[in-house]
């Protein structure tokens, strides 16, 4: 059995989504309550927080925890 890079998988899923495609994805995904969507949600969130300045992800994480409440 072939390993699956997830990472590359997921990413080669949305290169080519324009921005409204790849927020669609996410809304369907936490609409979905699935579980399975999770996977490609973390890779997401893993590229945003690499590509944020700190100010934004002070905000994310101050979201993150007023869900949490």
């Amino acid at each position: 059995m072939k390993d699956i890079d997830v990472r590359k998988y997921i990413i080669n899923n949305f290169k080519d989504d324009d921005e409204k495609e790849i927020r669609e994805s996410i809304q369907i995904s936490v609409d979905s309550k699935d579980e399975d969507p999770l996977i490609g949600l973390g890779v997401l969130f893993e590229l945003a927080w690499i590509n944020s300045d700190e100010e934004f992800k002070d905000k994310l994480i101050n979201n993150i925890k007023k869900g949490m409440k």
